[in-house]
């Protein structure tokens, strides 16, 4: 009898197989899970492979070109002159304008992202932290060029912040900062400040959040523990908030400094006429037509990114992560 009810038990445990095309494949992604695996990846990775990194190196392949003097034709030749050519003064200037600005970008960001997140990871609870979230995230959700319009009339000679120093008579200073040989202008929506100070408002939600993540994981007892074994609040920011936070400023400063890097929609609509790094991609790409120049230009923010990210990770900012 037992023989029997075993049998019996294993011949209903294996249910036939189903008709049709979808019941066979149901079947056999089943029988073969890794199938289905491999399916599901193969579209992305197809896409990863080809459209992006193709274009990587069909881009890099492009900068080992360089342009005929005379026909203004593309030389298919393998050469260096492309590169040597970002070394003339006035491309080399455009590459360290660029890298300077996103440097103070990245900075000011972090500067003004750390209060904010570490008032909200250690003191905003409930509606007030929704609060918070909604006032950052708000200004994502409208148009990226919708902003920077906005921020040029804010700017302008007539527009409300110009209004807003004469009401408090401070006219004075503002034409001070105008009259600056280096950042001035003849108003802010043409100056390297102006540039700057957009810049700081589109990127800094992406440095609040990864900081206030890391800030949200830092245990409450380590600062009480410090304080309780007499550090000052500066040592306590320094030996204990600080390198527990760094990934989350790490990862913020990867998104404001790649993303100042390769922008060209800002400096083209305020700032001065001197070109960036996106700029000038865009300008050799299309007006000059100097493919192999401007390909050379692309390659410069990712040289800078992976000497970054490298130097970054040899610090350990990674290992918290």
């Amino acid at each position: 009898m037992t023989a029997i009810f075993i049998t019996t038990n294993e011949a209903t445990s294996i249910l036939p197989g189903r008709g049709g095309l979808f019941g066979r494949l149901s079947d056999a992604f089943w029988r073969h899970p890794k199938l289905l695996l491999v399916l599901m990846l193969t579209p992305p990775l197809l896409w990863l492979g080809i459209i992006y990194i193709g274009s990587l190196l069909a881009l890099l392949l492009q900068s080992f070109f360089s342009i005929d003097d005379f026909s203004g034709l593309v030389n298919y030749e393998f050469t260096l002159s492309t590169y040597a050519q970002l070394l003339n003064p006035t491309n080399f200037d455009i590459i360290i304008r660029t890298f300077i600005m996103a440097a103070l970008v990245t900075i000011a960001s972090a500067l003004i992202a750390f209060p904010i997140a570490y008032y909200t990871a250690r003191y905003a609870q409930g509606k007030w932290k929704a609060l918070f979230y909604l006032g950052i995230m708000l200004p994502l959700w409208s148009s990226y060029l919708v902003k920077i319009y906005a921020w040029k009339l804010i700017l302008a000679k007539e527009g409300i912040l110009t209004w807003i120093f004469e009401k408090l008579h401070l006219s004075w200073l503002l034409d001070g900062i105008l009259n600056l040989p280096v950042i001035g202008g003849n108003s802010l929506s043409v100056s390297y400040l102006g540039t700057f100070i957009v810049f700081v408002y589109i990127w800094l939600p992406y440095m609040i959040l990864p900081t206030q993540a890391a800030l949200e994981r830092v245990p409450g007892n380590l600062i009480e523990a410090s304080s309780d074994l007499g550090a000052t609040p500066r040592q306590t920011f320094r030996t204990v908030l600080l390198p527990l936070a760094l990934p989350g400023i790490v990862a913020g400063s990867i998104f404001t400094f790649s993303l100042t890097l390769g922008d060209y929609i800002i400096p083209q609509i305020i700032g001065s006429s001197r070109l960036f790094i996106g700029q000038a991609v865009y300008t050799q790409q299309g007006t000059a037509g100097n493919v192999p120049l401007a390909a050379a230009f692309s390659v410069v923010p990712i040289v800078i990114m992976a000497l970054y990210l490298w130097l970054a990770k040899k610090q350990g900012a990674f290992d918290a992560l």
